[in-house]
């Protein structure tokens, strides 16, 4: 039984990921921080649509102590780990000169060495294996830099570094890493914008409309499958064009 581990489940790209990955049959560890009731209700919906298992966790994932707990229950509850989905994340809007070091570290904390936290763990299980999938959200922003969010995309910039670098060290042990790159995608993170800005954000997009968590979702499952197995140390934008 292969599993794959799912970080951040409880939102609406984790969601749509953990649907996606279930579709392909895989078992499923689900995390989430604060959002237990919103992680426990997809699980019941995954078990009863597609008849995976699914083990849901509590983990913050700046915590090393929570994440080598998920990954140690990930592999003694399942044959093997076969991919792992680092898609826990924070948003905040700040002027650089209004950041604090609590700002910045939590950033930084969650997006880069939560990832790094998760790759270490897992990497032993899927070397052991000669197989495994690692796929990174980062972010748009993380490639061009976005005004009042430095730290945000700092952090996701450092994901993206640690994705090229990570692919070519674990290549030999048959395991590719990756990242996606979500654009201006319709989650709960978009809600403090009016329509007035998102209307504006439509009209910047060449494909005429926003992403949704399940055009990330298409994505992650892509890098997730055999056929993308000649595929590593990439970022697949998924953005619609808008740079």
């Amino acid at each position: 039984m292969s599993a794959a581990i799912v970080t951040g489940a409880s939102g609406g790209i984790g969601r749509a990921i953990a649907v996606a990955l279930a579709k392909m049959k895989y078992h499923l560890v689900l995390t989430y921080n604060t959002h237990r009731e919103e992680c426990e209700n997809l699980a019941q919906v995954i078990w009863e649509n597609y008849g995976v298992q699914v083990l849901v966790m509590k983990c913050d994932v700046k915590s090393l102590e929570d994440v080598n707990n998920v990954v140690k229950t990930a592999a003694t509850s399942f044959e093997k780990i076969q991919v792992l989905v680092n898609n826990a994340g924070i948003a905040q809007q700040k002027l650089f000169t209004d950041i604090t070091d609590e700002d910045w570290y939590n950033m930084i904390n969650t997006h880069l060495t939560g990832a790094f936290y998760m790759c270490r763990a897992v990497l032993p299980y899927m070397i052991h294996e000669k197989s495994g999938r690692i796929i990174n959200i980062a972010s748009m922003w993380g490639e061009v830099g976005g005004s009042c969010e430095v730290h945000y995309s700092a952090a996701k910039a450092g994901l993206i570094g640690l994705t090229k670098a990570l692919a070519k060290e674990v290549a030999p042990s048959g395991i590719t890493v990756n990242c996606v790159s979500p654009g201006v995608i319709m989650t709960n993170m978009m809600s403090g914008f009016d329509e007035e800005t998102l209307e504006s954000l439509r009209e910047e997009t060449p494909v005429q409309r926003l992403g949704t968590p399940r055009d990330v979702a298409k994505a992650v499952e892509f890098l997730a499958d055999d056929s993308s197995s000649f595929i590593t140390g990439v970022t697949l934008k998924v953005n619609g064009g808008i740079f």
